[in-house]
C-alpha cells in the first residue's frame, strides 16, 4: 500500500466474499467496511465535501451538519476532522452508542432527536432540526444526503466499475435502498451498459421509499421515514422488503461462518436470498450484493442476544414466510 496522508485514502475496493459456504447459493458480497471510517458511506461523504468545497459553499469556518443514522456521521467526522471543519450529527435514538463515541471521539456534536414527527417520523424530525440550525447560524453547511447528486455520483464513478471490472458478466445486482444513493449510482451506471443487469432494490419493512406503510425499525442504516428525493423508481426491476428479525437472522448465520457484518448487509443477503429462492435459475446466476459495513457497531444491538430477544422474541420465533419480489411500479400504482 502507498503512503497515504489523509485518513480517507485508505480504502480496499476489491474485496469480495463468496457467501456459497454459508447460504449454499451463489452469491458474492462486496464488502465495503475496509476503510478507516468502516462503511460505503465514505465514498458519499467525500465526493459531497469535495463539490462544497469547489463550489465555495464550504470555506474556512464553516461547520458542516448533517442527518444520520451513523455511518455518514462517522465519515463526516473523520473528513471534517482531517480537513479543518466543524461538524454537528443529527441523529436519532437507533444510533447505536459505539457509532456516537466514534463520531465524538473525532471531535463531532451529535445532536440526538427523541420525538418523532408525527408523519414523517424520527428522519423527518432530524431534517427539521437541521433546517433550525442552518436558519439559525450562518457557518452551519448542509450537504443533504438525501438530495445531494453527488451522493450517487460516488458510487455511479467507483463502486459500479469496480463490480463490473470484477464480474464482467454480472446479471443481478443487490443493493439496499437508504438515501438511495449506491441504489442509484449503481442503476444509472449498469443502465448504461450494453448487457442488462437486473437492479434489485432490498429495503427493511417499515419504510416508505417505495410506497409502503411507515412502521417502527429498530436497526439504522436502511429504510427511510420520508421517500428519498434522490430515488427514481424506474431504474429498478425489483424490490425487496426484510422483515428486520430477517435480518438479525441473516447477520447470525454470516457470524457463524466467521463474517460479522452490520445490519445494512444483513437485510441485504436476507433480500437476495429471498429474490433468488424464487428463481429457478438462481444457480445459474452471477450475483453481487452490498455490503455497506462491518458487524463491531452492532454487536450491542443485532449480536446482543438480550437486545434480540427484547425487540423480536425467542430465536424460535423468527422468520416469518418468504414474501414475493414486489415491482417498484406496482408499488408506485398503488400508492
Amino acid at each position: 500500500m502507498p503512503v497515504v496522508s489523509a485518513p480517507y485514502e485508505i480504502n480496499a475496493d476489491d474485496v469480495f466474499v463468496n457467501l456459497a459456504s454459508v447460504f449454499g447459493v451463489p452469491l458474492h458480497l462486496k464488502c465495503e467496511g475496509f476503510n478507516l471510517a468502516g462503511s460505503i458511506k465514505l465514498k458519499a461523504a467525500l465526493e459531497m465535501v469535495r463539490a462544497a468545497e469547489r463550489d465555495g459553499v464550504l470555506t474556512p469556518g464553516s461547520v458542516i451538519v448533517e442527518s444520520s443514522s451513523g455511518n455518514l456521521g462517522i465519515a463526516l467526522s473523520m473528513i471534517a476532522a482531517h480537513r479543518g471543519y466543524g461538524f454537528v450529527c443529527v441523529t436519532d435514538s437507533r444510533c447505536n452508542r459505539a457509532s456516537r463515541r466514534l463520531m465524538e471521539s473525532l471531535g463531532a456534536e451529535v445532536r440526538v432527536v427523541t420525538q418523532a414527527d408525527e408523519s414523517r417520523g424520527l428522519l423527518g424530525a432530524r431534517i427539521d432540526l437541521v433546517h433550525r440550525m442552518c436558519e439559525e447560524d450562518s457557518r452551519y453547511v448542509w450537504l443533504n444526503q438525501y438530495a445531494n447528486p453527488n451522493n450517487w455520483r460516488a458510487h455511479y464513478r467507483s463502486t459500479a466499475p469496480a463490480i463490473a471490472a470484477e464480474f464482467p458478466e454480472l446479471d443481478v445486482l443487490f443493493v439496499g435502498a437508504g438515501t438511495g444513493g449506491t441504489l442509484m449510482g449503481c442503476a444509472r451506471y449498469f443502465r448504461e451498459r450494453s448487457r442488462p443487469v437486473t437492479i434489485v432494490a432490498v429495503d427493511s419493512v417499515g419504510s416508505v421509499t417505495f410506497g409502503g406503510p411507515a412502521l417502527p425499525r429498530m436497526i439504522p442504516g436502511l429504510g427511510a421515514g420520508v421517500r428519498p428525493p434522490l430515488l427514481d423508481a424506474s431504474l429498478v426491476d425489483d424490490v425487496v422488503m426484510v422483515p428486520e428479525r430477517d435480518t438479525v437472522d441473516s447477520c447470525h448465520a454470516m457470524a457463524r461462518q466467521g463474517f460479522l457484518f452490520g445490519g445494512s448487509t444483513g437485510t441485504v443477503v436476507s433480500g437476495a436470498l429471498r429474490w433468488l429462492a424464487a428463481r429457478a435459475d438462481a444457480h445459474a446466476l452471477t450475483a453481487v450484493a452490498l455490503a455497506p459495513d462491518q458487524g463491531e457497531r452492532y454487536l450491542d444491538s443485532v449480536y446482543d442476544p438480550a437486545w434480540v430477544e427484547r425487540h423480536f422474541g425467542s430465536p424460535q420465533s423468527w422468520g416469518e414466510p418468504v414474501e414475493q419480489p414486489v415491482r417498484p411500479q406496482e408499488l408506485a400504482r398503488d400508492s
